[in-house]
Order: structure tokens, then sequence, then C-alpha cells
């Protein structure tokens, strides 16, 4: 099968994974380019075509070209609507497309900025401990809800892997290396089960690889 078109993303990146997974799941082959940061994406060829310079990225083999993972992610599925990766009706499709949401928004964004906070990346390496709690317990609210939300349920919206199961892994996965650690972890035993039979798929349990979580939540580096 020829590839529907290229990808720069590496493959440890979340956003990554949504896409080969999509590909996989709907039997689609996507083309992986060789990607180094600060080279590839800094290359006057790359830069031309991808002006933002961030991965992933993709190309058709028409040209189209578009950024951003979710939004890969979700043109890889409507290639095969026999997937039912976006569900199999436009009920299903706005329920998966509010999942992702879901997961970009209220975790993920809340996994990415304890990171930035624990590693200092804001002005003056600036730490708060009170935003760093503020932030936690807002992540803590979108996990019960969706701990709640998977009570009886294999799957998020269908009776088999859609996107929003894909990338709900993603963003979980991401969490569980940074906020969650093993006693947080306890606390959703839903959503971790939710999360290894997603990740365990066949078909996709290579991309998703090794869990390494984390024993315990990444902690505020000391001031220099």
């Amino acid at each position: 099968m020829a590839p529907i078109g290229s990808l720069w993303g590496v493959p440890r990146q979340r956003q990554t994974k949504y896409i080969l997974s999509a590909a996989a799941i709907a039997g689609l082959e996507v083309d992986l380019k060789p990607f180094e940061f600060g080279i590839t994406n800094k290359s006057p060829e790359f830069v031309s075509k991808f002006p933002f310079a961030k991965i992933p990225t993709f190309e058709g083999e028409d040209g189209f070209i578009l950024l951003e993972g979710a939004s890969i992610a979700r043109y890889v599925a409507s290639l095969a609507p026999e997937s039912g990766l976006l569900g199999n009706n436009i009920k299903d499709a706005a329920l998966v497309d509010q999942w992702i949401h879901f997961a970009e928004h209220e975790i993920n964004a809340y996994t990415d900025l304890v990171w930035q906070l624990v590693e200092r990346f804001f002005p003056e390496k600036a730490y708060s401990e009170n935003i760093h709690k503020t932030v936690f317990e807002r992540q803590e609210r979108s996990l019960s809800f969706l701990e709640q939300s998977l009570n009886l349920r294999d799957f998020i919206v269908t009776d088999k892997i859609t996107l929003a199961d894909i990338i709900l892994a993603g963003v979980i996965q991401r969490a569980a290396r940074v906020t969650l650690g093993a006693a947080e972890r306890a606390l959703y035993p839903n959503v971790f089960a939710y999360y290894a039979r997603v990740a365990g798929d066949a078909r996709i349990k290579d991309i998703f690889g090794v869990a390494d979580f984390v024993e315990v939540p990444v902690a505020p580096k000391k001031e220099e």
C-alpha cells in the first residue's frame, strides 16, 4: 500500500502516537520522516513548507499540508470511515470531538503547565507552589469526571476504539509520566484499566510503547 503522505514527528511524542495509531487502526500507511529537533525544523526546506516550524506536521501525497496532532489524526481517520475511528454516525462523531477537546484542554493542558512550572520555564525561573496546587486540583477534577464516565464502559464513545480513545490514552500516558505517581494513579482504577485496554491493543501496542510511569509526581528543581 502506498503511503497517504509524509509525517514529521517523534515516536515518543503523544501527538505523533495519535497519528500513527489512527493510521494503524485505519489500515493506512504514513511515511514517518527522520527528524532531529533544532536541525530538521530549522532547515530552510522545512520552514518553507511548515512556517510554524513545529511538529507533528503532515504533507499528503497530493500536497495537502496540515499541522497539530489531533487534526492530522482526525484527517487520517476520516480517510477510513469503515474503521469506526470517528464513530458510526454524526452524534458519535460529535462525542469523539468532545472527548478529544476534553483530553487536550482539561487533562493535558494541566500536565504541561505543571511540567513547565517544575522545570522553571517561566520568566526568572519562577515557581509557585500555590499555582502548582491549583493546576493539579483542576486536573484531578477532570480525571474524576473521566473515572466516573468510564464506569461500566470499555471505550468512551462506542463499543470499540475511536480516535477519542487514542487521544485520551495518549494524554493519560503523558500525565502518568509527570503529574500522576503510583498513589495518584490508584485513585483512578477505571482510567488506568481503560488506558491499559487502549494502549495494549495489538494494533497500536508498539506505537504506545513502554508506559514508564513515574513512581512519584515530578517535583520542582532546586534553584541554582
